[in-house]
């Protein structure tokens, strides 16, 4: 029997989580979130594939965004700011590319443009769950070669929200507390967006958690890790030349 492919089994975790969420919170508005942000997802990569293929195909990818768009934007918002954030996720997989590869996490690019046009909200559901995502996550990072990325963002991070906690004076384990596992276990190690060679991974990691410290303590008005991420996106094809 032929075994569950890394994304089909990230699309099952998702979705099962997802159902144990609005289960657990009697949230049905997630589900009619999630709905959305697939049908949005799916149709727009079908019309792109038809317009360059000539035949309505969906991949595992557009799923996954669509899923991780649910997770992360509100409940608050109007519908048609989920459909469209969809439609602006799968949209840069084919209208924003180097050497025939797209550049920008999509679900992060559709979700930051869609908190600046529109004005849209986040929730993150879940993302402090570390007792299920950091097992689940190692197991993606090892299974897609991402350990280099994920350990100097760790070591990155932690050394630099610790200074922060020891020139406060506040408890150095608080770190853990409130750090957004959903981002980082499932966003940041995205494969396509993220440097393929060893020390890219490494200069990717390190900076990431650099530039959410800098826009956390400057007090950015714009989610801060969304906007590191996509800045870093656009070094990976140099990262890989590395």
């Amino acid at each position: 029997m032929k075994s569950l492919s890394i994304k089909a089994q990230l699309i099952a975790f998702l979705a099962l989580l997802a159902v144990s969420l609005s289960l657990v919170d009697k949230d049905a508005a997630f589900l009619f979130l999630i709905t959305l942000a697939l049908i949005s997802a799916m149709f727009t990569e079908a019309v792109f594939n038809y317009l360059i293929n000539r035949k309505f195909t969906i991949s595992e990818s557009s799923i996954i965004s669509a899923l991780i768009i649910a997770f992360v934007l509100s409940s608050d918002n109007p519908w048609w700011v989920i459909v469209l954030t969809g439609v602006l996720a799968i949209s840069s997989k084919y209208l924003i590319r180097i050497n025939k590869k797209h550049i920008f996490n999509p679900a992060a690019f559709g979700i930051f443009l869609s908190m600046f046009l529109f004005g849209a909200t986040t929730q993150w559901r879940g993302t402090y769950l570390w007792y299920i995502l950091v097992p689940v996550g190692l197991y993606l990072v090892y299974k897609i070669r991402k350990i280099e990325l994920l350990a100097s963002y760790a070591v990155t991070a932690v050394g630099l929200f610790a200074i922060q906690a020891l020139v406060q004076k506040t408890p150095i384990l608080n770190i853990f507390g409130y750090l957004s596992y959903f981002y980082i276990f499932i966003m940041t190690i995205e494969p396509k967006t993220t440097s393929i060679k060893l020390a890219g991974k490494v200069i990717f990691g390190a900076s990431l958690a650099v530039l959410i410290f800098i826009f956390t303590e400057m007090g950015a008005n714009f989610d801060p890790e969304l906007a590191a991420l996509l800045m870093l996106n656009m070094f990976v094809p140099l990262l890989n030349k590395i």
